[in-house]
C-alpha cells in the first residue's frame, strides 16, 4: 500500500522543481492502493509543491454547453475525475473563470495564474492559464493517463492556428461567481474529429527528443512533459504538417527514429 510518505518519496525521485509549476492529468485508479484515498495523494502533492504552484484542470466541457450554459464557479462539478474534484474545494485554491476549460491552483502566485479566464474567447487561449504553463515554463504529469488527455497540446494546435479546430461562432455562456454575478463569456468550442485521440501518435517522438520522461507515481505509469520542449517540438510538426493530429496513423517509422 502506498503512504503520504512514500508519494512524497516518488515525487522527489522524480526531481521536478518544487518551486516551479506543475499541472497534473490523473487516473486515481491507476495509482493502486493509498493509505487514505484521493485525500493522500491530493496531500502529498500538496507539500511536494508548497514553495510553487500546483495546477489541476477542473473541466466542464462534457456539459456546459449553449444549452447548459452557465458554469457556477463554486459549484460545478469537474468532467476529469476524483483527484481535481475533490482539489477544487480544498482551502485556499482558487479556480478559474473559464465555462468550459478551467483549472485550480493552489500557491502563493495562484490568485494572478488563474486571472483573467474569463477574457479568452477559446478553450486554450494563448492568454488563459494553459498558455501561462508555458510562460511559466511548467511541468506536466501525466499519472497514469496518455497524451491523449494532455489539454495543453490543444493550447499548442490554437496557437499554431491549425484550420478546423475551433468553431467559427460563438456559443453564449456564462459564470456564475458565488454572489450570483454573472459574467458573459462568448466562447469558440473545438469542433470537429477528437483531435486529442490522435495525440498518442507523437509520444515516441517527444520522448526521443526529451520532452518526456517517465517516473513512477503510486502504482501508476507516468510522463512527466516539459512544455517548453513540447511546444518547440509540436510547433515545428504541426507547421510541416498541419494534418499531424488529423488521423489515427502511426507516424512513418523515419519520424520516430
Amino acid at each position: 500500500m502506498h503512504t503520504y510518505h512514500s508519494l512524497i518519496n516518488q515525487l522527489a525521485s522524480a526531481n521536478m522543481d518544487q518551486g516551479g509549476t506543475l499541472l497534473v492529468h490523473s487516473s486515481m485508479k491507476s495509482m493502486g492502493e493509498v493509505d487514505g484515498g484521493a485525500d493522500t495523494v491530493l496531500d502529498a502533492l500538496s507539500e511536494y509543491m508548497r514553495k510553487g504552484l500546483l495546477v489541476l484542470p477542473t473541466h466542464t466541457w462534457s456539459y456546459i454547453n449553449a444549452d447548459h450554459p452557465r458554469f457556477y464557479v463554486e459549484t460545478s462539478p469537474v468532467c476529469v475525475g476524483i483527484l481535481p474534484e475533490l482539489f477544487r474545494k480544498r482551502e485556499g485554491v482558487l479556480r478559474s473563470y473559464h465555462p468550459t476549460h478551467s483549472v485550480a491552483a493552489l500557491g502563493e502566485e495562484s490568485a494572478e495564474f488563474v486571472a483573467g479566464a474569463e477574457l479568452c474567447d477559446t478553450p486554450c487561449h494563448r492568454e488563459s492559464p494553459w498558455g501561462k504553463l508555458l510562460d511559466r515554463q511548467a511541468m506536466i504529469m501525466l499519472v497514469g493517463v496518455d497524451l491523449r488527455r494532455n489539454t495543453f497540446i490543444h493550447g499548442i494546435e490554437e496557437w499554431v492556428d491549425i484550420p478546423g479546430r475551433l468553431a467559427d461562432h460563438h456559443e453564449e455562456l456564462f459564470v456564475v461567481l458565488g454572489d450570483g454575478t454573472e459574467i458573459p463569456v462568448p466562447s469558440r468550442r473545438h469542433q470537429g474529429l477528437s483531435w486529442s485521440e490522435h495525440f498518442w501518435k507523437v509520444e515516441q517522438v517527444l520522448e526521443r527528443e526529451g520532452a518526456i520522461r517517465r517516473v513512477k507515481f503510486g502504482d501508476a505509469d507516468t510522463m512527466l512533459c516539459d512544455t517548453v520542449q513540447m511546444t518547440e517540438i509540436l510547433t515545428k510538426m504541426l507547421h510541416e504538417n498541419p494534418d499531424l493530429f488529423s488521423d489515427n496513423e502511426p507516424l512513418p517509422e523515419e519520424r520516430v527514429r
